[in-house]
């Protein structure tokens, strides 16, 4: 099993990416705590994962609130004793066009999917430094590398995630720290099958695969990205999209 004895925390865990990443770490045999603001899903989801062998938890945390978050973090420390895998998963959109868009919806994206990222980072870095080893996985988008209409906050905080993961695979490299980012396609998660069915169909027709791409895509990348298998890769932006931004 890739990830045998490593303990993983997984933001916005309860759904979709983060809800089958946490399936897949827990089948390649690590430990996994879950993040999610929805107490409901994120209890259901542990039920769920009653069939695996390794320990699965749930805390509550909004990765906005810093407070919240170090708490959190202090608290897996002393249950599991490390954390050697974070995977920065949790997100929202609230898309409006740049003259639609008000300031208070430009902030709560900015707040959740760029300052979120920082703070979950922030705090677990400290217990993966004293510990020496570590792997820091951050959901970016292809709409942070090519942009998107209508998307100004998402695309500003997706974009600003590819920059952050440089800079820390940077700074924290020699600390035994990877830090890589995954930026998924069009994916069918809840969020893009609320989209109209010809935005879908057309999306579909671009890609290259002739499909979306399902949330088991993306938690195949992140199980190889944390894995020994990616020892050498440190400060990349993994494209998983079907082709589409070719």
């Amino acid at each position: 099993m890739k990830l045998n004895g490593k303990i993983a925390l997984i933001t916005g865990g309860a759904a979709g990416i983060g809800l089958a990443t946490a399936e897949s770490y827990l089948q390649e045999g690590a430990s996994v705590i879950i993040w999610d603001v929805n107490e409901d899903a994120g209890n259901k989801s542990i039920e769920s994962f009653s069939s695996f062998k390794t320990e699965s938890a749930f805390q509550k945390v909004d990765v906005s609130d810093f407070e919240a978050v170090t708490k959190a973090v202090n608290e897996i420390k002393e249950r599991f004793g490390r954390i050697d895998i974070l995977v920065n998963n949790a997100g929202i959109t609230m898309d409006r066009s740049l003259m639609k868009m008000d300031p208070a919806t430009w902030q709560k994206v900015i707040d959740i999917n760029l300052t979120g990222v920082f703070n979950c980072t922030k705090a677990c870095a400290e217990i993966m430094v004293q510990q020496g080893s570590g792997v820091i996985l951050n959901a970016s988008s292809i709409v942070g590398l090519y942009g998107n209409f209508g998307q100004t906050n998402y695309v500003a905080a997706k974009a600003g995630v590819i920059g952050m993961t440089k800079t820390w695979a940077r700074e924290l490299g020699r600390k035994g720290i990877r830090v890589n980012a995954v930026a998924p396609g069009f994916i069918a998660t809840e969020m893009v099958k609320k989209m109209p069915q010809n935005i879908v169909d057309g999306i579909t027709g671009k890609t290259p695969l002739g499909r979306l791409g399902y949330p088991a895509d993306i938690a195949k990348a992140y199980v190889f990205l944390a894995s020994d298998d990616a020892s050498f890769i440190t400060g990349i932006t993994l494209s998983v999209d079907g082709g589409l931004t070719i």
